[in-house]
C-alpha cells in the first residue's frame, strides 16, 4: 500500500466512523451516563469486532483469489457495484439517531461494569454481519489481495484502531463533558446530512475505480 491508498482508507473509516448509527448511540449514552471510561471500554468494543471483520474480509478474499484466479475478477466487479450501491444509500438516506437511540439505556440508575460496556460495544458489533461484506468489497480498492504481504495487513489493522476507535473516543470525551440530553446526538445532527454525503460520495468513487481500474 502507498501512502495515497493508507490516506485515502484512512479517511474513508474515520468518515464512517462519524455516521450516526447504533454504534455511536451506544458509546454516547454509556459516556453521558456513566462517564469517559465506559465510553471508551465501548470503543474498545466496537474496534474489537470491527478488527474480527477485518480479518474474516482479508483473510477469505484473499484465499478466494488464491483459489478462483481469474474468476476473481468477477467478485471485483460485484465489490465495485456493491459499493456504489451502499455510497447512494448513504447520499439518499435521512440523517437521524431516533432509531439507533431507540432502545438503548438512557438513565444511569444502574452503573455498568466495565466489562459489561466493553462487552456491548463488542457484541454490537458483531451482531452486524454485513460488515464482512463491506469490509470485502472496500479492501480490493487500496491493496492487491493476490499478492497481499503481511506489511499490508497490519497497515489495515492499525488504520482500523486509529481510525474507528480514534471516532468513538472523540464521541465518548464529548458527550462525557456535556451535561444534559445525550451529548452529541443532538448537535451531531446538524452535521450529520453533509458527513453522509461525503461518505457516500467516497463509496461511489471507491466502487467506480474498483470497476475501472486495471
Amino acid at each position: 500500500m502507498g501512502a495515497f491508498e493508507i490516506v485515502t482508507l484512512f479517511s474513508v473509516l474515520a468518515m464512517l466512523a462519524l455516521l450516526p448509527s447504533t454504534s455511536v448511540a451506544l458509546v454516547v449514552v454509556r459516556s453521558s451516563t456513566a462517564g469517559f471510561r465506559h465510553g471508551a471500554a465501548v470503543s474498545a468494543g466496537i474496534v474489537l469486532g470491527d478488527l474480527v471483520f477485518v480479518f474474516l474480509a482479508v483473510l477469505g478474499m484473499t484465499a478466494l483469489a488464491e483459489v478462483m484466479g481469474g474468476l476473481f475478477l468477477i467478485l471485483r466487479y460485484l465489490a465495485g457495484i456493491y459499493l456504489i450501491w451502499f455510497g447512494i444509500s448513504l447520499i439518499r438516506s435521512k440523517a437521524s439517531l431516533q432509531s439507533a437511540q431507540s432502545g438503548l439505556p438512557v438513565s444511569g440508575h444502574s452503573a455498568p461494569s466495565m466489562t459489561a460496556s466493553f462487552l456491548s460495544g463488542l457484541i454490537l458489533t458483531l451482531g452486524d454481519l454485513k460488515a464482512i461484506l463491506f469490509y470485502a468489497s472496500l479492501f480490493p480498492v487500496f491493496v492487491d489481495l493476490t499478492a497481499i504481504s503481511a506489511f499490508d495487513i497490519a497497515i489495515i489493522i492499525a488504520l482500523t484502531v486509529v481510525a474507528v476507535g480514534g471516532v468513538k473516543l472523540g464521541y465518548a470525551y464529548y458527550s462525557a463533558t456535556l451535561t444534559g440530553q445525550g451529548g452529541p446526538l443532538g448537535k451531531g445532527l446538524a452535521a450529520a446530512r453533509s458527513i453522509k454525503v461525503t461518505a457516500g460520495s467516497l463509496m461511489v468513487g471507491a466502487g467506480a475505480y474498483l470497476l475501472v481500474k486495471p
